[in-house]
């Protein structure tokens, strides 16, 4: 189990079978099924709720602490530029093609067989803790986040998803706000009423200017954008009130519920946010994990993009074979040596430390 040698050849094979069968999100107990089958036939345990499915250590010592290796199985919906069959999953010139391949399917089975390669190994500093897992696509309520609390204390986490192999190392939250400004109606024609669109246009211009204090080291400042925006019925009839979205990307200076806090104390409209679980993420650069890849040549860079670290309340870093820029394009693919170079460095950025 512990031979890298067959690691590679074996982690092609999952993710070409995982391929094959469509796991949009919310719809990805068939490729659940398959992970499982395939940790039995590894003779792991496997613990599984809905379509996550989780597996430690065959030396798990509650003693030592637990490193974290995620990703997920689900998928977007293949979109209407494909010219291939999204589900054939054909080697052609190095490239494996196939909906999920890139997204984040060549990350999953790389940690999977970086997690068999430690799976048995006695005497190991840490812990580990693989979770393949759902909804990722769509940020849903039932994927990692469901089973956090069945994970136990984790000391840090490895999240993949394709970067090239290169070290995210922190990764913008995302809030989007729901704002409303209350008038009084009137008739246009005389001095009647409140219009709550000048009202809202007062929050609007704060939401435009204000810079907060505190600044990310790698995203510089929060960013606020006005997005939507809707109010009145009538040329007539002064509106009685005003609705406006705010899209806003938190950096890992902030915790979501301070900037919602700050937002609130500023502005006169009613701030409502539709959630604020999607926080952002970050890991010192001199974490153990981080210097490791480093040491390897590795680059750090703060991610755009949101994953499952927006869950995590962990120090994590986001890093996997295949680059982002292919994920969720027509014809995905993911070069076979992106594979086989990502479980190298996974394990040598591992070896490490613990």
């Amino acid at each position: 189990m512990t031979n890298s040698n067959t690691l590679y050849p074996q982690a092609v094979k999952l993710l070409q079978q995982l391929i094959a069968i469509p796991s949009f999100s919310k719809e990805e107990t068939l490729t659940a099924d398959l992970i499982e089958s395939f940790f039995k036939e590894h003779g792991i345990t496997l613990n599984r709720k809905m379509n996550n499915l989780w597996v430690w250590n065959k030396h798990f010592d509650a003693g030592k602490p637990t490193i974290l290796l995620n990703s997920h199985h689900d998928t977007v919906k293949p979109n209407s530029g494909y010219t291939r069959d999204p589900y054939d999953a054909k080697i052609e010139d190095g490239k494996l093609f196939g909906l999920g391949s890139n997204d984040a399917g060549g990350c999953l089975v790389s940690l999977i067989a970086v997690f068999l390669y430690f799976y048995d190994k006695p005497g190991l500093k840490y812990n580990f803790c693989l979770a393949t897992t759902a909804e990722e696509e769509i940020s849903g309520a039932n994927g990692l986040e469901l089973i956090i609390p069945e994970l136990g204390k984790l000391d840090f986490g490895i999240v993949g998803e394709p970067t090239q192999m290169q070290l995210a190392v922190a990764e913008r939250g995302l809030m989007v706000l729901d704002c409303v400004t209350h008038g009084i109606a009137g008739h246009a024609a005389r001095e009647e009423g409140e219009n709550a669109i000048y009202k809202a246009m007062k929050d609007i211009e704060w939401f435009r200017t204000f810079r907060f204090p505190k600044e990310s080291d790698v995203f510089g400042p929060v960013k606020m954008s006005v997005t939507v925006i809707s109010a009145g019925s009538q040329h007539n009839v002064v509106p009685a009130s005003c609705n406006f979205t705010v899209d806003v990307r938190v950096t890992d200076a902030y915790r979501n519920e301070e900037v919602l806090e700050i937002i609130r104390q500023n502005v006169q409209c009613e701030v409502t946010p539709r959630s604020i679980r999607l926080k952002p993420s970050s890991i010192d650069r001199k974490h153990p994990i981080v210097q490791a890849g480093i040491n390897l040549g590795r680059t750090t860079y703060g991610s755009p993009t949101t994953s499952d670290q927006s869950l995590l309340d962990i120090q994590s870093v986001k890093i996997g074979p295949g680059d982002s820029a292919r994920s969720h394009t027509a014809d995905e693919f993911v070069y076979v040596d992106e594979i086989r170079e990502g479980i190298e460095l996974y394990i040598s950025m591992l070896e490490k430390i613990v």
